[in-house]
């Protein structure tokens, strides 16, 4: 099959990614033998999820969401009619942090040229962040700043933005890891995912 100009554009991310040091993390992950997690789906697609930072699996396998969140996230897509690979998935962090320890403010800074890269080459329509890390920090660079609160509060609600950036809406999900130590989450989580109905 003939690579298009997003597979080229995101083998290029994939290849700065592999060389970065510009945090600590990059240093661990060789030390560990970890791959970095990039991204994966659909390079032109209209709904992207982008989480936290990768988890031991993931960083093992190169894989986002590979692990137990991963299969709640795909059970939440298709209870909607979605097809994972229809979507595209990332983290702001390509390294695992050790003991999966919260992101750095950091190290998202150092990281976060990546993502803003791929969103830039997708173009999705919808973003939707995967936990509080990731909602504040595309909030912020959606130019949203002011409708930022707790995850409690604003997740499942669509933000369209404005400026250079209309066009695009930027709806916050809890994390999916929330439904593996609370199983009453789930109904929170299936319940949002509806939102992205609209979107398919």
């Amino acid at each position: 099959m003939k690579e298009s100009e997003n597979d080229k554009k995101l083998k290029k991310v994939k290849e700065e990614v592999l060389i970065c040091r510009k945090c600590i993390l990059g240093e661990e992950r060789v030390k560990n033998k970890y791959y970095p997690v990039i991204g994966e789906g659909n390079h032109e697609a209209k709904i992207m999820f982008i989480g936290e930072a990768p988890g031991l699996q993931e960083a093992k396998t190169g894989k986002p969401f590979c692990g137990r969140a991963g299969q709640i996230l795909s059970e939440l897509l298709l209870s909607v009619g979605i097809k994972r690979e229809d979507v595209y998935i990332a983290n702001l962090l390509k390294c695992r942090p050790p003991n999966n320890r919260d992101p750095l403010s950091d190290e998202i800074q150092a990281c976060a040229c990546f993502i803003e890269k791929q969103i830039e080459i997708i173009k999705p329509k919808v973003i939707c962040p995967l936990g509080r890390y990731s909602m504040k920090f595309l909030m912020e660079m959606f130019g949203l700043s002011d409708k930022v609160d707790v995850i409690s509060k604003i997740h499942g609600q669509m933000f369209e933005c404005q400026g250079n950036f209309a066009g695009i809406v930027v709806v916050p999900f809890y994390h999916p890891a929330v439904a593996t130590y609370n199983p009453n989450m789930k109904t929170v989580l299936l319940n949002d995912i509806k939102v992205l109905e609209k979107f398919k």
